[in-house]
C-alpha cells in the first residue's frame, strides 16, 4: 500500500483535528468484531468540513491520476466510500457507481448500483481499510461484472498484515492518503498522545487479538 508523505501527514492531522479518528489507549473502544481497540475511525465526519472534504477529494484525484491514469468509472464501496467516490467522479468528470455490501432482496436484486459496462476500467474508493474483507468483496463484484479493476484508493488504512496479504492475493493495488504509522507520528507531534502510549498502540496494530487479551489481564 502506498502513501505520500506530505499528504499523509496533513490528512492524518485533519482526521485527528475533527475527531474522525480518536485515540484512547487507556480507555479502549470495542469494535463490532469484539476486538478491544485503542483507536476509533469514522472518516464520514470529513464530509461535514468543506475545506477538509475538498482537500481529500483533490488528493484522491491526484493519486488516481498519478497511479492509475484516468479510469472509465469510479466505484464507491457502501457505505463510507459512496460520498467520497461521488465527489471524486464529479471532479474527474466520470461516471459513478456504488457496490452494496449485499445484493438487494427485492426489485432488480442489484449488488452494483449504477450503469457499469463490461470492459470498463474502474477505480474503487473506500474511506477505511481494516482487514480488507468488505473492500475485496466489492472488487470481486466489479470483476464478476466483466470490468477491469485498476485498483483501490482509500483515506486511511490500519496496515494490518492480513489486509496486505489479502490485497496481494487478489492482485489488487491499493493507495491510501494516510496510514496508521503516520497517524501515530502526527498524534505524538501534536500532543494527542505521549511517548508511553506508543508501545501499546504499536502492539495493538501488530496483533489486535493479543492486545485484547493483554488489556483484559491488566
Amino acid at each position: 500500500m502506498t502513501s505520500f508523505d506530505e499528504t499523509s501527514y496533513k490528512v492524518a492531522e485533519f482526521l485527528l483535528q475533527i475527531k474522525a479518528i480518536k485515540l484512547q489507549p487507556e480507555n479502549p473502544f470495542t469494535w463490532a468484531s469484539g476486538w478491544k481497540s485503542p483507536i476509533y475511525c469514522d472518516n464520514r465526519k470529513t464530509l461535514s468540513y468543506p475545506a477538509i472534504r475538498t482537500y481529500i477529494r483533490q488528493e484522491f484525484v491526484n493519486a488516481i491520476n498519478r497511479d492509475y491514469a484516468k479510469p472509465d468509472v469510479i466505484a464507491g464501496v457502501a457505505t463510507g466510500g459512496i460520498a467520497q467516490g461521488a465527489l471524486i467522479a464529479q471532479e474527474m468528470g466520470l461516471p459513478f457507481v456504488y457496490v452494496r455490501s449485499e445484493a438487494k432482496k427485492h426489485g432488480m436484486t442489484n449488488l452494483i448500483e449504477g450503469d457499469l459496462q463490461k470492459g470498463q476500467r474502474v477505480v474503487v474508493i473506500e474511506d477505511l481499510i481494516s482487514t480488507g474483507g468488505s473492500s475485496l468483496k466489492a472488487v470481486e463484484a466489479i470483476r464478476e461484472a466483466g470490468c477491469v479493476v485498476r485498483g483501490m484508493a482509500a483515506i486511511f488504512t490500519y496496515g494490518f498484515d492480513v489486509a496486505e496479504k489479502a490485497f496481494q492475493k487478489a492482485d489488487c493495488k491499493v493507495i491510501t492518503l494516510t496510514n496508521y504509522n503516520t497517524l501515530i507520528n502526527v498524534a505524538l507531534d501534536k500532543g494527542y498522545i505521549n511517548e508511553k502510549d506508543i508501545e501499546s498502540l504499536t502492539a495493538w496494530r501488530s496483533g489486535p487479538d493479543t492486545w485484547k487479551q493483554s488489556s483484559i489481564l491488566k
